[in-house]
């Protein structure tokens, strides 16, 4: 599950990175994507420190 909500983050970090690329976009629109997409690969960054730490845990414990 947490794969998935991981993988789920980075490939709406892809999707927003396409529409920053486009053209057609407002600087308005620009501001908006570009927060959406710090937020969602703050929170994948989040998650991979997360699962750092468990692995930690784990060999400290063994």
């Amino acid at each position: 599950m947490a794969k998935e909500k991981f993988e789920k983050k980075l490939q709406n970090a892809k999707e927003i990175l396409e529409t920053l690329m486009s053209p057609e976009i407002t600087l308005e629109e620009s501001v908006k994507a570009y927060e959406k997409g710090m937020k969602e690969l703050a929170e994948a960054q989040k998650m991979l420190e997360e699962a750092q730490i468990k692995i930690q845990n784990l060999k400290t414990t063994q």
